[in-house]
């Protein structure tokens, strides 16, 4: 069966190629597939390279197709801290069963240098008045003002109180983009590992969480971390702190004033090279599945819409709903892999700061309506 050649004359070629496409006998084929289907019976010069930029701008495609490919934006880690408490990593565990005091919520904040953590007791709806005051008597009283605190954009953490606070204080706020919980992986790791104690703690012993939590923060800071490649509170405050299973005396290694700070400083020296080595191999591992992406100023670009389950409803069609929105216009870049986009008014809930592997390159040059009428935000 011979070819028939498509002459480059008008929009013909355009529409042999709507035609096998978008007509309901073909429903938005790959470009592969597309172009087997058609060089049966056409042909014109370049036609694959055609068909194949053709269906990459695709609006319809761009929006509702997953994407087979490794996702997008490379690594990147917040910087190693230089001393104990300067930079520090906060969550809440919510939703646990309620205490007989009325808790039902887990304060998580961990040190990202030497792991150290406090696990403390709240109640989800405390006012952040509440929350401040133990935020001073637990770590500032101890520790010290940290110089910057990495969170979520929990709604307690993104109030005007606590940014007051913090801006008093002298202490900056880094929370994560929006819908990119890895931006916090200090605190989601340390979560992880407090509900299987908190688990086995039920199980083995009975009673309410809280009545363990004391004793389950005491083991996690004297438990051997692989990072750092010793305990929290060896890292903290030069040894491992008493136990049924170290039971060395206090005065069986006592040390002079410069002998105990030439240590100290030896030791956070270590643990310091220690993280480094952790963060190049774990940026090598990771990296190997990601893949770099970048846009520029005024880029347009579809936003993923499904890390938003929970938050964002998309009408009644439940999981026929596209799994894009936009185009929308990219503003600025924010650091190496996160983008400020220019998003409507029907979308004001939403922060407007998003990682690069929730965005996706739009090609298309139709322009769009986009049906935000579907969308409803959650308070």
């Amino acid at each position: 069966m011979e070819c028939v050649w498509v002459p480059h004359h008008g929009n013909l070629r355009d529409l042999v190629m709507d035609e096998a496409y978008k007509s309901r006998y073909s429903i938005h084929p790959g470009s592969d597939k597309m172009y087997h289907d058609l060089k049966v019976l056409y042909w014109w010069p370049h036609m694959k390279a055609d068909i194949a930029t053709y269906v990459g701008k695709c609006l319809t495609c761009a929006k509702v197709k997953i994407e087979y490919q490794k996702p997008s934006g490379l690594l990147t880690q917040p910087e190693i801290p230089m001393w104990k408490w300067e930079q520090i990593s906060m969550d809440f565990i919510t939703k646990l069963p309620r205490t007989p005091s009325g808790c039902d919520t887990i304060w998580v904040i961990v040190d990202r240098l030497t792991k150290s953590a406090h696990f403390l007791a709240i109640k989800e709806n405390d006012k952040m008045e509440r929350l401040a005051r133990i935020y001073v008597k637990e770590v500032v009283s101890r520790h010290g003002v940290p110089i910057s605190i990495i969170s979520d954009r929990d709604a307690r953490f993104t109030s005007n109180f606590w940014r007051s606070l913090k801006k008093s204080l002298g202490t900056r706020l880094d929370m994560s983009t929006a819908y990119h919980p890895q931006t916090d992986g200090q605190s989601e790791r340390t979560i992880q590992t407090l509900e299987d104690m908190l688990r086995a703690c039920v199980v083995d012993f009975g009673n309410s969480w809280e009545t363990h939590l004391p004793l389950v923060e005491f083991s996690y800071n004297n438990s051997y971390h692989t990072s750092i490649k010793a305990a929290p509170f060896e890292a903290l405050y030069g040894r491992k702190c008493r136990s049924p299973i170290c039971w060395a005396e206090v005065g069986d290694s006592q040390l002079t004033g410069p002998e105990l700070v030439h240590e100290t400083t030896e030791k956070i020296m270590q643990i310091i090279n220690r993280m480094a080595a952790a963060r190049d191999r774990q940026k090598s591992y990771a990296d190997k599945r990601r893949k770099p992406l970048e846009f520029q100023v005024g880029d347009k670009v579809l936003l993923k819409v499904s890390p938003w389950k929970g938050v964002i409803r998309l009408g009644k069609r439940g999981k026929l709903n596209p799994r894009y929105i936009g185009p929308f216009e990219i503003l600025k870049g924010i650091g190496l892999v996160a983008y400020q986009l220019n998003l409507p008014a029907e979308l004001d809930g939403v922060h407007n700061v998003f990682h690069v592997s929730n965005l996706k390159k739009c090609l298309s040059d139709e322009t769009l309506i986009v049906p935000l009428d579907e969308i409803q935000v959650d308070e």
